[in-house]
């Protein structure tokens, strides 16, 4: 929508080294952009919250099938490519690092268990710990970040900023916190009055009708990989019509986005085996109360998350106590 003629960026916004980012035209640039967006999300919404509650989602699932939901999530991760290639083309070096941690934790160490301290029982003892199989991608990325920290403290790194790999070091950056307010309460509004036009609405319903495609394909692959029946039509619809309602509030305060469900969170879910509800509730430890036997006192412990509602245990989840 942002790339037709009447939304091009103006040519005295092209040199970044002479634009005073604090600047009122400056603002009103970019901000006339998001208010535009606003608008046509806000009004694309209200048609997936339409789709979603009236149940004609649930409906058109005789029509969408795997031969229709194959070809639609393809369609939308092949644009990503460019953008993946060009951020991991800052430096290939770090990125296949990345790309080698994340499949040595995930792939090849996901089943060793790793001696952790916990106290109880008034007591301190040690107790196993699949580390590897619960965070490979955050592990990787701390790695990852910090051997960049030791290439810039080194200045291993180019410091010239039109060197390739500068974008690697950890400083390139650092003025963004400095300069961030401490506390910010964005609201309905915050950028002016949206408004709204013909195209915008059009191209952003485009991306409805694809996303929510995605989004059923989504719902039953994570219904198969924690072992979970399928879902049914009326799950399908409240699902739906409550992505285009995320929507309609993400419009309200200006985010620029619209809510819908994660191709890549589904991936997580097949890495990690991490795919309880009451893992996002209870961050990801709860208490469990277990009885052994008739007449015994139960035994409090910490479970990690491999159960699901029903208190079964999803495939090939691992459970760890401690």
């Amino acid at each position: 929508m942002l790339s037709l003629p009447a939304w091009q960026c103006p040519e005295w916004t092209l040199n970044a080294s002479q634009v005073n980012t604090s600047s009122p035209e400056f603002s009103e640039e970019w901000q006339k952009r998001i208010r535009e967006l606003q608008g046509a999300i806000m009004v694309a919404s209200c048609v997936q919250m339409l789709v979603g509650f009236s149940g004609l989602i649930g409906f058109l699932m005789r029509f969408i099938g795997p031969l229709t939901i194959a070809p639609t999530i393809s369609l939308v991760a092949l644009p990503l490519f460019d953008s993946a290639g060009s951020d991991a083309g800052i430096h290939w070096g770090i990125s296949s690092l990345t790309i080698f941690l994340i499949v040595l934790f995930s792939q090849y160490l996901k089943n060793v268990a790793v001696p952790v301290p916990v106290f109880g029982g008034g007591k301190c003892h040690t107790s196993k710990f699949h580390l590897f199989q619960v965070f490979p991608v955050l592990l990787a990325l701390c790695i990852s970040w910090l051997f960049c920290f030791v290439l810039t403290v080194t200045n291993t790194l180019p410091s010239a900023p039109t060197a390739y790999g500068f974008l690697a070091r950890t400083d390139t950056k650092g003025s963004v916190l400095s300069q961030a307010p401490w506390f910010r309460f964005p609201y309905p509004g915050q950028w002016g009055l949206p408004t709204v036009s013909l195209a915008g609405v059009f191209g952003i319903i485009a991306g409805v009708i694809a996303s929510m495609v995605e989004s059923v394909g989504d719902y039953y692959a994570c219904a198969r990989l924690v072992g979970a029946p399928p879902p049914p039509k009326h799950a399908l619809n409240r699902g739906i019509g409550i992505e285009g309602l995320g929507c309609l509030l993400a419009g309200a305060w200006g985010t620029g986005n619209g809510t819908t469900s994660y191709s890549e969170n589904v991936g997580a879910l097949g890495i990690t085996r991490f795919c309880t509800s009451s893992c996002m509730r209870a961050l990801p430890f709860w208490p469990r109360l277990e009885r052994h036997g008739k007449g015994d006192v139960g035994t409090s412990q910490l479970t990690l998350c491999s159960q699901s509602a029903s208190g079964e245990c999803p495939w090939n989840a691992i459970e760890t106590r401690m």
